[in-house]
C-alpha cells in the first residue's frame, strides 16, 4: 500500500473527514497523520480535547501497522499518557511500528503541538490486529 492508497482510506472514514486530518507520511512501518487545531477541537480551557488527541493515536498506530501488515487492520487496544496540554496550530501524530508479527503488530505514538516548536505532549502505545474479510456494515 502507498501514500495514495493511504490517504484514500483515511478519505473514506466520515469522522477523519470532520476533524479535517491528513495522512503527511505513510511506509515501512511509518505514518503520521496531522490536523489543523481549530476551536471547535478544543476543551473548555483552550487546550485541544483529550479525545482529539487519542484520536490522532488511534489512527497514526493503525496506519503505521496498516503499512506492513496490509489494509485489513483495526486497532484492538492501545493506551496514551497526556503528558502537557496541546496548544498550537497543528497537532501532529507521529507513530511506528515497534514489532510486526503474522497476525499483529505493536506500535507507539509521539503527539506534537506545533507552533514556532515543536512540544511533546502526549505518547501512545498500542496493538494492532489483522482482521481479514473485514466488511462494512
Amino acid at each position: 500500500m502507498d501514500l495514495a492508497v493511504a490517504r484514500a482510506g483515511l478519505d473514506a472514514q466520515p469522522f477523519s473527514k470532520l476533524l479535517g486530518a491528513r495522512l503527511a507520511e505513510f511506509g515501512d512501518g511509518v505514518a503520521v497523520l496531522e490536523l489543523d487545531i481549530r476551536d471547535e477541537l478544543r476543551q473548555q480551557n483552550g487546550f485541544v480535547h483529550g479525545g482529539v488527541l487519542s484520536y490522532a493515536a488511534d489512527n497514526a498506530l493503525t496506519f503505521a501497522a496498516g503499512s506492513v501488515l496490509g489494509p485489513e487492520v483495526l486497532t484492538s487496544g492501545f493506551t496514551i499518557d497526556y503528558l502537557r496540554p496541546a496548544t498550537g496550530r497543528l497537532l501532529r501524530a507521529e507513530a511506528s511500528v515497534v514489532r510486526a508479527g503474522r497476525s499483529g503488530a505493536t506500535c507507539r505514538c509521539d503527539l506534537y503541538a506545533v507552533d514556532d516548536q515543536r512540544r511533546l505532549c502526549a505518547i501512545a502505545q498500542g496493538s494492532i490486529a489483522v482482521a481479514r474479510g473485514l466488511s462494512s456494515p
